[in-house]
């Protein structure tokens, strides 16, 4: 098949990878939450060989995947593994976990759900990146994401621009303590946690 490609992938993942880089140098294994086209997941498992690569997404996206994976993937990254973040987790032994631009198409149900699967999955000192735009306190950090934001809501009132206060309060209940909210390119942002103790 014709492998599926995002612009913006190519875009954000060197950005990506000079924060995700030094957050996972301590660990072995990542589970990427919603692996979308494919194209990160050979990116940064071929920049971070020391990590286990270990993608996921829904069945309707594993065609894209596995087609990266053959035609570029490393051998540290493995093939699409299948997630629905309101149903049952794949049973994997990672200490990390990353995604990207999916809370604000998530419905929030499924990012409660998504954070809260992250906080079970990770042991203790495991580390989870999430990328993607946030408002801080209600408002938008750009007339492009208030833009964006709209246009998500107008195709799916479930979906939009998720809040910084309310993504950090999940993460709390779920074990994860901010280690980072650094700005990127585009009016995006990376979150990053660890998993406390217990």
């Amino acid at each position: 098949m014709e492998k599926p490609f995002s612009r913006a992938c190519e875009n954000n993942r060197q950005p990506i990878l000079d924060v995700i880089g030094p957050l996972y140098a301590g660990c072995r294994a990542v589970l990427e939450i919603g692996s979308g086209t494919g194209q990160h997941a050979v990116f940064f498992a071929a920049q971070l060989p020391h990590l286990e690569w270990h993608t996921s997404d829904l069945p309707e996206h594993h065609p894209g995947i596995i087609a990266w994976l053959a035609d570029a993937g490393p051998g540290n990254a493995h093939p699409p593994l299948a997630l629905d973040v309101c149903g049952d987790w794949p049973a994997l032994d990672v200490d990390a976990a990353f995604s990207a631009n999916t809370a604000h198409i998530m419905h929030w149900h499924m990012v409660e759900a998504m954070i809260a699967g992250v906080g079970q999955l990770l042991p203790a000192g495991g580390r989870f990146a999430l990328y993607g735009p946030f408002s801080y306190a209600g408002h938008h950090t750009s007339d492009s994401n208030a833009r964006f934001d709209e246009m998500l809501r107008a195709r799916d009132p479930g979906m939009g621009v998720r809040d910084f206060d309310d993504v950090t309060r999940l993460a709390a209940a779920a074990g994860l303590e901010l280690l980072e909210d650094r700005a990127m390119p585009a009016n995006n942002r990376t979150l990053c946690w660890q998993k406390t103790a217990g």
